[in-house]
């Protein structure tokens, strides 16, 4: 896990978690890629979902992480790339499920939801949890196959 390549972004209503998480990853021996917002000047949160969102889908990253005020914007944004898995998660469970069941690789977090101890819980869950397999992998290939049927890269 340590080593790995997380990019993560946020816009301004997610900065402030988004700073307290890159360090948490940091410390966590995660290489991290940070494509923005850099201060709480107001922006968009498009930008910065699609930016980490390219990078999981190209595999330029394992994995994602964004924030906004409540996580809806960012993972409606990351879900329209191809092989990307955004889970919004405000609970442990959420963020245990999406990875063990759905093998997520982006998660969503909002800023103006979650406190920094829930926080720190829900990316360790996140980070630490695998993916099942068995039956799930069925699944996510049937979400393939959706995907190659909408999908025109």
């Amino acid at each position: 896990m340590a080593g790995q390549k997380i990019a993560i972004g946020a816009d301004h209503a997610g900065f402030r978690l988004k700073e307290f998480v890159k360090k948490l990853l940091e410390e966590k021996g995660f290489e991290v890629l940070d494509v923005g917002t850099h201060s709480e000047e107001r922006c968009h949160y498009p930008i910065f979902a699609k930016a980490v969102a390219e990078k999981v889908s190209r595999g330029e990253v394992e994995r994602g992480i964004l924030i906004c005020g409540s996580g809806i914007g960012m993972s409606i944004v990351a879900n329209k790339f191809k092989g990307v898995r955004a889970a919004l998660c405000h609970n442990i469970y959420s963020a245990k499920y999406s990875r063990l069941h759905n093998d997520s690789n982006i998660l969503c977090l909002g800023g103006r939801v979650t406190g920094e101890d829930l926080t720190r819980e829900i990316v360790e869950t996140w980070l630490s949890t695998p993916f099942e397999g068995g039956r799930h992998s069925e699944r996510l290939s049937l979400i393939r196959e959706i995907e190659e049927e909408n999908f025109r890269q």
